[in-house]
């Protein structure tokens, strides 16, 4: 076995799924899928791991706990967010196993796709005739395998028939599957099917294929829904080469449990980048008073606020680095005063590699600068708003992170940044910290009153604040707390995101290539 995860990523155990047992095979493409609730403003753990049962089935779990098995072999495990899936180009994210000291586990691709509202379920019946003859001492013993076509234009096994005992000529049993497994609603998306040969090593022996969809299996049985079966290299080395035999749809019903056309409409969030934005508050962040204070044990406020919201942003950011700026501060080595210096005093680069990399900067400018008034807000709005604005081709939608104690010396400079920048793909979240009063950022939330400057009324609400002192649990108890701020914090992100592609008919980018999988692949779908 290997060493079990750490049990602070998950303090509530529950397993909700587990794939079929595949057999005899190092690259299983597992036909059970996970459905998932989906939420951008939270963290969402998952573990997906492998178990092998008597050293040739293999079956994955997914889990957010460590839950173990008796009597199975461990095969690897991964760990990562269902964020970090939805935020991967083509929401498929790839991950190495782990688990096994010293050997390779393989590698595991998870891939995601919203569901349409479609609750409609498809009974199905098929037949062949004249399938090629596989077996050496028999016949062939067909079975079919199911593909969904995917939005980046890759397919996902949906379902297997039995195997069909030496035949040329099989009928499968009718099987019911749900629409949104077989085709997500669309009735005229592609599905392709397989036909093989089954052995008994797990090497089957590809007969040929067709493509169909939901709209022609519907027309039932008829001449319409005999389909050929064509294997791809048989035609090309033989002229005469016709088919491999023919599948016909004999039966096709559908239980409608819808009352409307299934249309679900898909929205990807690609290379998100989110500038992150620190304040420096005048009091001595050595001092136990100060809300910089840099305690032993436990993160100060500002980096709680950050490590919380952060956490979950940095999933959607491709590459992960992420500009951090500090204002309100004198800088070495001249001591004058900024409103957008770098948290990692590289002015060339600002960038700073994830969330425990914007930390361990903003530790260290803690022990360089001086932390000096006034407060402006409107430098870092625009220094943000001017990597948003140079973005030209609609692939990036940025995320400013501004954590305060509340004062503001620029309110009007603000506003006309915030109405300029609401026009760009651009959102802003501001995070009040302490005991102030914070009039002034409920006032640039906007959430009741369109925020205006110059008699210009902002183009649409990008700002969303909350105050950290609503979210400290007395109890102690930061964890459950944290996610209750990061999850109000980010609530409004998504309909600001889609408001502003909707707003401008931007539709999701093109999917990237296909993903050939090679060597020791893993593959699910949640």
């Amino acid at each position: 076995m290997g060493t079990p995860p750490p049990t602070h990523w998950y303090p509530i155990c529950l397993q909700f799924g587990r794939t079929e047992i595949i057999d005899n095979t190092l690259n299983p493409d597992f036909v059970r899928k996970f459905i998932l609730d989906y939420f951008f403003e939270e963290k969402q753990n998952l573990r997906p791991f492998l178990k092998c049962y008597h050293s040739k089935h293999i079956t994955m779990v997914v889990d957010n706990c460590s839950t173990h098995f008796p009597h199975q072999d461990f095969l690897g495990q991964a760990f990562c967010t269902l964020g970090e899936i939805v935020g991967s180009p083509g929401s498929r994210l790839e991950k190495p196993l782990m688990g096994i000291p010293g050997k390779k586990c393989g590698t595991i691709i998870l891939s995601a796709e919203e569901l349409g509202n479609c609750r409609d379920v498809a009974t199905m019946q098929f037949c062949a005739n004249k399938l090629d003859k596989k077996d050496f001492f028999g016949k062939s013993d067909p079975f079919m395998v199911f593909y969904r076509s995917n939005e980046d234009g890759t397919f996902t096994i949906c379902h297997k028939t039995e195997v069909v005992k030496n035949t040329l000529n099989p009928v499968w049993q009718a099987f019911a599957i749900p629409v949104r497994a077989l085709c997500n609603g669309d009735y005229d998306r592609t599905i392709k099917v397989e036909v093989y040969d089954w052995d008994r090593d797990g090497s089957h022996d590809f007969i040929g294929e067709f493509t169909t969809s939901y709209r022609e299996l519907g027309r039932g049985q008829s001449q319409f829904n005999v389909y050929e079966v064509v294997n791809p290299k048989k035609k090309m080395k033989k002229k005469k080469y016709i088919n491999s035999g023919t599948v016909s749809a004999i039966i096709f019903l559908s239980d409608l449990n819808c009352s409307r056309k299934c249309d679900g409409e898909a929205v990807g969030l690609s290379s998100t980048a989110s500038g992150l934005s620190t304040r420096k508050s005048q009091m001595f962040h050595s001092q136990s008073t100060s809300l910089h204070y840099m305690n032993p044990y436990q993160l100060n406020a500002y980096a709680m606020a950050l490590k919380a919201v952060g956490e979950i942003i940095q999933d959607y950011d491709s590459d992960k680095m992420f500009p951090a700026l500090g204002f309100g501060a004198k800088i070495p080595p001249d001591g004058h005063v900024s409103h957008e210096f770098p948290l990692n005093g590289n002015s060339d680069n600002p960038y700073c590699s994830g969330i425990e990399g914007i930390l361990e900067a903003y530790h260290k400018s803690l022990k360089t600068v001086q932390l000096y008034g006034p407060t402006n807000f409107a430098p870092v709005v625009n220094h943000v708003a001017r990597y948003a604005n140079a973005v030209q081709d609609d692939s990036q939608y940025f995320v400013l992170l501004i954590i305060t104690d509340g004062v503001i010396s620029d309110m009007a400079q603000t506003k006309e940044a915030i109405v300029n920048a609401a026009k760009l793909p651009m959102s802003i979240i501001i995070v009040g910290v302490g005991q102030a009063e914070f009039d002034a950022m409920v006032e640039l939330d906007g959430d009741d009153i369109r925020i205006s400057s110059r008699g210009k009324i902002a183009e649409r609400d990008i700002v969303q604040f909350v105050p950290f002192r609503d979210y400290i649990d007395r109890t102690g108890n930061h964890v459950l707390s944290m996610a209750r701020l990061a999850k109000d914090v980010l609530a409004e992100i998504p309909d600001q995101f889609i408001s502003y592609m909707k707003g401008r008919g931007i539709k999701p980018n093109p999917a990237p290539p296909p993903y050939s999988p090679t060597g020791h692949t893993l593959h699910t779908q949640i």
